[in-house]
């Protein structure tokens, strides 16, 4: 495979093989995947063979090998052309994304340590049950399932101004939750407004620079304001959702004449029975991740109010882990596409209609944590973006957890992120170690990337203050 330098932020790799599409890379040359031990390359070109795929195979800056998809993938497939959808595009972590939160308090005004202390109370953590909100029944989880986070507003968990500051208001249409298997549910049930483990956390942070003040005004952030970023997604009910709809898609494919270069990448026609099904199913685990970020957030404001008096104001939710049927323009009309987003945010520009009127002249809310200790960023969606308005979504692995582990112990590292003035509270060791900030790329050189590859604009940076991780 030959990879070909554009631009010093564009690599594209030509057809060869089976590929319907080139394969675009958004990154710097530092950044690019090392192909001796990390397959995203081949995972590029691998999506590249999907029936009805239009434009290109993309990747983000962040990108590292995944599930069929490398994560950081973008792909949209065209669904009158007999395009298909894939949960490897996807991912197990189904609507996985962030909420940041703006505090009415300055840096120098926070008691640190009465924070976290409440927040390490409050916020169920971990691999295992445990969470903010128990529901009681099938049928209160359905109606999590099919209306997300208006629910749980009309439940009396958050106000209008969540809804109008979440992607697609707080819920994604079209949710079938009898797509959603009895295994599915039995996860969930437990669950809703807990932050899980891995790479998920709940971090209290501090704007440090600011490059857009216009924005930043918009989006409801100062200097030296401090915020609570929260990472989570859909919890053990998406992982199985994505693990029962791949079984059903490998057994369907042969009945639509689909073959794939790797069996990670199942996928079946959008409008085929499978298709909908999973697509249903998705939607309704997109709307719990949004229900547990709600419920997250609530939580992290409960603790500020209590030890502050201080309020919280949603800054924006967003998913990065998400399947959207959208239209785009293909060879100069416009086409009703399934787009792919796996580790990938959606960016939308200055004056588009989906975006909430306060927002609309300058662009949506891009939120993209860095690893732990290190910075976070909030960026804008810019006119002429590409890869379907799409970006980046995190700093992007470049070591396995079970690496990162053995490279430095949990005590270690907690000892040295609290000498550099973040406050850790962590539920075990090995969660800390597997997500040390060596395990990941360099965040800011992400982000010069997706700016220079003309994907988004930093509009603040976030310093961390102190870490909740499971």
């Amino acid at each position: 495979m030959e990879l070909v330098a554009e631009t010093p932020y564009r690599f594209r790799i030509d057809r060869y093989g089976d590929m319907r599409v080139p394969g675009i890379v958004f990154a710097s040359q530092k950044l690019l995947p090392d192909a001796s031990v990390d397959h995203a390359l081949e995972q590029v070109a691998n999506v590249a063979t999907l029936p009805g795929i239009v434009d290109a195979s993309y990747a983000m800056p962040d990108m590292h090998w995944g599930y069929g998809f490398p994560i950081g993938g973008v792909a949209a497939t065209d669904i009158a052309a007999g395009g298909v959808v894939s949960p490897g595009g996807v991912g197990f972590d189904i609507s996985c994304g962030v909420r940041l939160l703006a505090v009415d308090l300055d840096r120098a005004e926070i008691p640190v340590n009465q924070v976290m202390d409440g927040l390490d109370r409050a916020i169920p953590r971990g691999a295992g049950r445990g969470a903010v909100w128990s529901l009681a029944s099938r049928a209160e989880l359905e109606q999590v399932l099919l209306r997300g986070s208006r629910y749980a507003v009309e439940q009396g968990h958050g106000g209008p101004g969540d809804l109008a500051r979440c992607e697609d208001g707080g819920a994604v249409d079209n949710a079938d939750p009898a797509q959603v298997s009895a295994r599915a549910v039995e996860r969930g049930l437990g669950q809703v407004g807990s932050l899980g483990s891995g790479n998920h956390f709940l971090e209290v942070q501090a704007v440090t620079e600011i490059y857009d003040a216009t924005a930043a005004r918009a989006f409801g952030l100062r200097q030296d304001q401090v915020c609570v970023m929260i990472h989570s997604g859909s919890r053990g009910l998406g992982h199985q959702i994505c693990t029962d709809h791949v079984r059903a898609m490998e057994t369907a494919m042969p009945s639509y004449g689909i073959s794939v270069p790797d069996r990670q990448l199942a996928c079946v026609p959008l409008d085929s029975p499978q298709g909908r099904a999973y697509l249903g199913a998705m939607a309704a685990a997109a709307n719990y991740a949004r229900v547990n970020r709600q419920l997250l957030g609530e939580a992290a404001a409960g603790v500020f109010q209590r030890v502050t008096g201080r309020q919280c104001e949603l800054v924006y939710d967003i998913s990065h882990n998400l399947a959207k049927v959208e239209t785009h323009e293909v060879d100069g009309a416009p086409r009703s596409l399934c787009v792919h987003r796996k580790g990938a945010t959606r960016a939308l520009p200055p004056g588009h209609g989906e975006l909430p009127e306060d927002l609309r002249a300058v662009g949506q809310p891009v939120l993209i944590p860095g690893s732990m200790g290190t910075a976070s960023f909030v960026l804008a969606g810019v006119a002429g973006g590409g890869a379907f308005w799409s970006t980046c979504h995190g700093a992007g692995r470049v070591q396995s957890r079970h690496q990162a582990a053995r490279s430095i112990g949990g005590k270690q590292l907690r000892r040295r992120l609290e000498q550099q003035g973040i406050a850790v509270r962590g539920s075990s060791a090995r969660g800390l170690a597997e997500e040390a900030p060596e395990a990941y790329k360099d965040v800011t050189a992400v982000i010069e990337a997706a700016e220079g590859a003309g994907l988004c604009r930093a509009v603040v940076k976030l310093q961390p203050l102190g870490v909740v991780k499971g």
